[in-house]
């Protein structure tokens, strides 16, 4: 297993919340991807979902503050988007190739993930990779969060941005790999 150390950027933007800061750990131990994000800063500016009492699967997390994981297999196109809510609400897209073939992934029925909240947000999924991708496989891995404050300005923030504007989809930035 080996354990990286992530700081996300803000895509410059006149809509970045004060002295917030996205951190956190990702690692993978051949079939088990572990990831935890830190939101720390002024978090009483920044919409968080209470947490549901029946989180679920749903579509367009990212209208609102949602961390994502992008996970594509090395020398393939397809990939993978991982939408988590702070409320537990969650969805697992796949792609054929840059924003192709978008499909649900049904290989997840469920995506149980902690959240917890004091003066810093943190957000921890350990995932089962096995059900989209071999042991042996390597990937590509882009982490990105969607942060929405509570006047509605929107910033997105990423391990790197590599576009004109703001697209996760981007696989050039997919710069971790396991």
């Amino acid at each position: 297993m080996n354990e990286q150390l992530f700081s996300l950027q803000p895509f410059p933007s006149e809509n970045l919340p004060p002295n917030v800061q996205i951190t956190g750990t990702i690692s993978r131990n051949h079939h088990q991807l572990a990831i935890s994000y830190k939101l720390l800063g002024e978090l009483t500016e920044i919409a968080i979902a209470s947490p549901s009492d029946t989180p679920s699967r749903k579509h367009e997390l990212w209208q609102d503050t949602c961390f994502e994981l992008f996970i594509g297999i090395k020398n393939s196109e397809r990939y993978w988007e991982f939408n988590l809510s702070p409320s537990g609400d969650w969805n697992v897209y796949r792609f054929d190739g840059y924003r192709q073939g978008m499909q649900e992934e049904t290989a997840f029925t469920k995506l149980p993930f902690c959240v917890e909240q004091s003066d810093i947000f943190s957000l921890t999924l350990d995932v089962d990779l096995d059900k989209i991708i071999s042991t042996n496989q390597g990937i590509e891995v882009a982490i990105t969060t969607v942060v929405k404050q509570k006047n509605s300005l929107v910033s997105y923030w990423a391990l790197a941005h590599k576009g004109t504007k703001p697209d996760f989809h981007l696989r050039n930035s997919f710069v971790i790999e396991f």
